[in-house]
C-alpha cells in the first residue's frame, strides 16, 4: 500500500524501530545497541524523501538511575554517525527521561516531544508528517497530533491491540521505506 500524498516530516520511535528492543531492559551503553535489520538502508531512503527526520523516544531508564543522560547522548551520537555513514540522516532526537508514572506532557503518548519538534522546525506541519512506531503509545502520539501512523510489527496479535490508531502496518522499517 502506498501513501496517497507526499509527507515532509518523518517521526521515528527508537527502541524496536531503529534498534533491537531489549525486552524488560534498556539500552544503557552503545555496546548494547544493535540496529534492526535493514534500518540503515531505510534511513538512506528516508533522507531522500523527507525534509525533516526526527526521533522521539521515551527513556525513563535515566530517571530510574539505570543510565545517565551522558550515556544516552553517547548512544545517540554514535547512532547518528552510523546512520550518516550509511547515507542517511537524523535531524534531531527528542527524548523524555521522565518516569511513566509522571504522566509528563513530554512522554509519549502525550504530545510534548512533537511540540518541541515544531518549535525547532518552524515549517513543520503535523498533517504533513508521519509517525512510525512499534507501540500503542507511539500510535496514540501520532494520532493526537493528526499525523499518519505507521506501525512496525510482524505480530498480528500485537497489532490488534492498537489497531484503532494505526493507518498502515509493515513488518519492518525497510519494508515501509521501499513503498515511498
Amino acid at each position: 500500500m502506498r501513501l496517497k500524498r507526499d509527507y515532509k516530516t518523518l517521526f521515528l520511535d527508537r527502541d524496536g524501530v531503529i534498534n533491537v528492543r531489549i525486552v524488560g531492559d534498556y539500552i544503557k551503553k552503545w555496546e548494547s545497541f544493535e540496529f534492526n535489520e535493514g534500518v540503515l538502508e531505510a534511513m538512506k531512503i528516508f533522507a531522500l524523501k523527507f525534509e525533516t527526520i526526527v526521533i522521539v523516544t521515551n527513556q525513563q531508564g535515566i530517571s530510574k538511575g539505570l543510565m545517565t543522560e551522558d550515556d544516552l547522548l553517547d548512544i545517540h551520537s554514535k547512532m547518528r554517525l552510523e546512520v550518516e555513514k550509511a547515507g542517511g540522516r537524523i535531524d534531531e532526537i527528542f527524548y523524555c527521561k521522565d518516569l511513566a508514572a509522571s504522566n509528563s506532557i513530554n512522554r509519549k503518548p502525550n504530545i510534548g516531544m512533537g511540540l518541541q519538534a515544531r518549535k525547532k522546525f518552524k515549517t513543520l506541519r503535523f498533517k504533513e508528517s508521519i509517525m512510525v512506531g512499534d507501540s500503542g503509545s507511539d500510535m496514540r502520539f501520532g494520532r493526537r497530533l493528526k499525523m499518519k501512523t505507521i506501525y512496525i510489527s510482524k505480530s498480528i496479535q500485537k497489532t490488534r491491540k492498537c489497531y484503532r490508531w494505526i493507518d498502515m502496518r509493515y513488518d519492518s522499517l525497510l519494508d515501509f521505506a521501499k513503498t515511498l
